[in-house]
């Protein structure tokens, strides 16, 4: 998944952001997901989030499995 709709993106869940400072390069961080700030459905450039370590950025990767609930709804420890 490419991080362009919010759906795809909840608190938890692992994925990789482009941080402002790092957007001439490219360069991805990875974390876990504290709170998603853009509010719209969409959007083209990738959902803006704040990780756990406090980096915000917008999310160009989300990674499998990383869902913060197993297929059963137990949330995952």
């Amino acid at each position: 998944m490419d991080g362009t709709r919010r759906a795809d993106i909840k608190p938890g869940v692992r994925v990789a952001i482009v941080l402002k400072k790092d957007q001439q390069t490219g360069k991805l961080t990875e974390g876990i997901v504290k709170n998603i700030l853009t509010n719209s459905p969409l959007h083209p450039h990738g959902i803006k989030v704040r990780l756990e370590t406090g980096d915000v950025g917008r999310v160009k990767k989300i990674f499998q499995g990383a869902h913060p609930t197993s297929q059963t709804g137990v949330k995952a420890v």
